[in-house]
C-alpha cells in the first residue's frame, strides 16, 4: 500500500443537493447541431445528456445538519467484496462503486446522477474534427505524490481500452486520444457523440509511472497483479489496509483537490455474504450501515429504535441470457446434439413460462416493476411503444416448445449468482421451478460472484443471470454491451456473453450515438428493441429495488445507480 501522510480534518457544508429536471437530446445538443452543445460543467445546467431517472428513485439523499458533526470511524458492509482493486480490469458495479472512493475520472456523478467535473474542470466538443476537449485540472497529485498529468489520462486510455479490459466497450467511438500539453487532451471519435463525456464517468485515472514501475501496465481481469491488490488514486479516500473478502479500511486523503462533504476519519468495510448474519451486525451496532438487506427484514429495522431503512427503484435491470451462439447444450442430459434455445420458439417459452406477478408478490413483497426492455422506464431511450412484454402463459409456452421439436421439453444449465442481486439464488429456484412446469428442466448452479464472472466468460453455461444499470443513462449504454456482437476490433458487445447477433442491430447502434433529433433517434430505438424482443435476446425480469439499512445518526446518499460514496456520509 501506498504510505499515508497525516489525516487532515475535515469540515462538513451546509450546502443540500442540487436539484434536477429532464433533459431532452435537443435541449443538451441544440437542435440545430451537435456543436450547440452544453460544455461547462455547471451543476446547474449541465445534466445527463438524455432524460434522467425518475424523480421518486434518482436521489434518496438525506440532508445534511447545519452544523458540523464530530469526527467519526464508519463501518459498512455489503454482500459482495470487491475482486480487483484495478478500475480497469472488471465493469462490475461493486468494483466501480467502491473504487470511486479512491480513484477518479474526468467527469463524474453527482448526488443527482448529473455529470460534473472531477479530474477535468471544463470540456468542449472539438471545432474543427469529432471529438471531446478536457482541460485538466492542475495541482492535482496522487496518493504516493506524484503529479497527475495528461500523460497519466493518455496512459490509462490506453491501458482501460486494451483487448485483456474490460471496460473497453467505453472507448468504441475514440479513434484516437493526444495529449496537446501538460493539463489538455483531445478524445478524437469516429463520429459526432454527445453521450461521450456521460460514457466515461466510471473511466478512472492511474498513475502511469507507478502502474510501469509495478508491472500493471495492463489490467489482470481474472488473476492478480500489483494494481489489483494495490492502490495509488488521486480520490477523496486512500486504502490503509486491505485483506481481500475480510475487511478494507480507508482513511481521507489529506491532499485531495475537492471540498469535504464527511466527518469520517477512517472507513472499515466488511463483506458479509449472508444476509441474517449482515443484519445482526447492523442491530447489534457492529456496523453502521448495510446494503442490500432482505426485503422481509426491512420491517423488522424500521420498527427498531435507532435505525432506519433507505428504499428506491434501481436502475437495473435484472434478465436471463442465453447460449445464441452454442452448438450444443453444455449441462443436458437428453439434448446433446443441438442447442434448442438457437430457436426463437423456445427462447418464447422461456420468457411464456415466467410468472412476474408470483415472483413479486412472493420474493420481493410487491416492491418491484416487470420489465420489458433491457433498461426500465424514466431512462432516455425507453420504447413506450414495446412497453409490454412476453406475458405469462405456460399452455403457450408448451405449444412453442412441441412446435420447436421438444413436446417433451429438455433439460439444461441454468447459471445464476448467490451474492450479487436481492435474491439472486431464491429467484432463480423460483423461476426453474416455472420452467419445469412447460417442461424446461433447469439444472440450477448457483455461486459467488467472483466465480461467475470468469465462467460466463468461458461460454459455461446455457442461460445465465445478469443484471444490467446503463452507465450513461441511456439506451445506447446496453445495446453497446449487451445486444451489439462481440467485437474487439471495435471493442463492442463486451458483455454480450450469449454473443447473441443481429445485423440491423449493429447498423443502429452508431446511428443512435450520433443522431441529436429526439424524434428520430427514438424511432432507430423503437426498432432496436422490437428486434430484441421479436428475437428474444434476453428475457427481462424487473428492475431491481433498492433497500439499504443504517443508524439514525448516519446521513448519505442512496444514489440510483446503487453506488455508495463514502464522501457523502456524516456520522453524528
Amino acid at each position: 500500500m501506498i504510505a499515508l501522510p497525516a489525516t487532515r480534518k475535515v469540515k462538513k457544508p451546509d450546502r443540500a443537493p442540487k436539484s434536477h429536471r429532464t433533459r431532452t437530446a435537443g435541449e443538451y445538443c441544440g437542435l440545430n447541431g451537435f456543436q450547440n452543445a452544453q460544455t461547462k460543467n455547471n451543476r446547474d445546467t449541465l445534466m445527463t445528456p438524455f432524460s434522467l431517472w425518475r424523480t421518486s428513485a434518482l436521489v434518496g439523499t438525506l440532508l445534511l445538519g447545519t452544523h458540523a458533526a464530530q469526527a467519526e470511524t464508519f463501518r459498512w458492509a455489503s454482500a459482495t467484496d470487491p475482486q480487483t482493486m484495478d478500475p480497469h480490469a472488471v465493469s462490475s458495479a461493486p468494483v466501480l462503486s467502491f473504487l470511486n472512493n479512491v480513484y477518479e475520472g474526468l467527469v463524474r456523478r453527482d448526488r443527482d446522477m448529473s455529470i460534473e467535473g472531477s479530474l477535468a474542470e471544463s470540456w468542449e466538443p472539438l471545432e474543427d474534427e469529432n471529438g471531446w476537449r478536457f482541460n485538466l485540472r492542475q495541482g492535482v497529485t496522487f496518493a504516493d505524490g506524484a503529479a497527475f498529468t495528461a500523460e497519466d489520462v493518455l496512459f490509462s486510455y490506453e491501458r482501460a481500452s486494451s483487448e485483456v479490459s474490460d471496460v473497453r466497450s467505453w472507448f468504441a467511438p475514440v479513434t484516437e486520444v493526444r495529449v496537446v500539453d501538460e493539463f489538455t487532451v483531445d478524445f478524437i471519435t469516429d463520429a459526432p457523440n454527445p453521450l461521450f463525456p456521460d460514457s466515461i464517468a466510471n473511466f478512472m485515472i492511474l498513475d502511469k509511472g507507478w502502474a510501469e514501475a509495478n508491472d500493471a501496465a495492463l489490467p489482470a481481469r481474472d488473476a492478480e497483479n500489483f494494481a489489483t491488490i494495490n492502490v495509488n488514486g488521486t480520490g477523496p479516500f486512500m486504502v490503509q489496509s486491505r485483506d481481500p473478502g475480510v475487511q478494507t479500511v480507508l482513511v481521507p486523503n489529506p491532499n485531495w483537490w475537492g471540498e469535504v462533504e464527511h466527518n469520517v476519519t477512517e472507513g472499515i468495510f466488511t463483506p458479509i455474504g449472508n444476509p441474517a448474519t449482515g443484519l445482526a451486525a447492523l442491530l447489534s451496532g457492529d456496523i453502521d450501515f448495510i446494503q442490500p438487506i432482505p426485503l422481509q427484514d426491512a420491517v423488522q429495522v424500521e420498527e427498531r429504535d435507532g435505525y432506519k431503512v433507505l428504499e428506491g427503484e434501481e436502475t437495473r435491470v435484472i434478465m436471463f441470457g442465453f447460449g445464441h451462439e452454442h452448438d450444443t447444450l453444455l449441462y443436458s442430459s437428453d439434448v446433446t446434439d443441438t442447442n434448442p434455445f438457437s430457436d426463437v420458439r423456445v427462447r418464447q417459452a422461456a420468457a411464456h413460462a415466467i410468472n412476474m406477478d408470483a415472483i413479486d408478490r412472493v420474493l420481493f413483497r410487491g416492491k418491484i416493476e416487470a420489465a420489458s426492455q433491457l433498461v426500465p422506464a424514466g431512462i432516455s431511450g425507453y420504447s413506450d411503444a414495446h412497453a409490454d412484454g412476453i406475458p405469462y402463459d405456460p399452455d403457450r409456452a408448451k405449444e412453442l416448445l412441441a412446435e420447436a421439436g421438444y413436446p417433451d421439453g429438455f433439460s439444461f444449465g441454468l447459471k445464476c449468482t448467490n451474492d450479487r442481486y436481492i435474491n439472486d439464488e431464491a429467484l432463480c429456484r423460483a423461476a426453474a421451478s416455472m420452467f419445469a412446469a412447460v417442461g424446461l428442466n433447469a439444472e440450477l448452479s448457483t455461486g459467488p460472484v467472483r466465480d461467475y464472472w470468469p465462467q460466463l466468460r468461458e461460454d459455461d453455461f446455457d442461460m445465465f443471470l445478469l443484471g444490467w444499470s446503463p452507465g450513461t443513462f441511456d439506451v445506447e449504454h446496453p445495446v453497446r454491451f449487451l445486444l451489439h456482437r462481440q467485437d474487439d476490433e471495435k471493442k463492442l458487445g463486451s458483455w454480450n456473453f450469449g454473443n447473441y447477433s443481429n445485423a440491423r442491430i449493429d447498423e443502429l447502434l452508431p446511428m443512435i450515438q450520433q443522431e441529436i433529433d429526439p424524434a428520430k433517434r427514438q424511432a432507430m430505438v423503437d426498432e432496436i428493441v422490437q428486434i430484441s424482443q421479436d428475437e428474444v435476446a434476453y428475457i427481462p425480469l424487473y428492475t431491481q429495488p433498492l433497500i439499504w439499512a443504517a443508524k439514525q445518526g448516519v446521513d448519505l446518499t442512496q444514489r440510483a445507480d446503487n453506488f455508495f460514496l463514502l464522501r457523502w456520509v456524516t456520522v453524528n
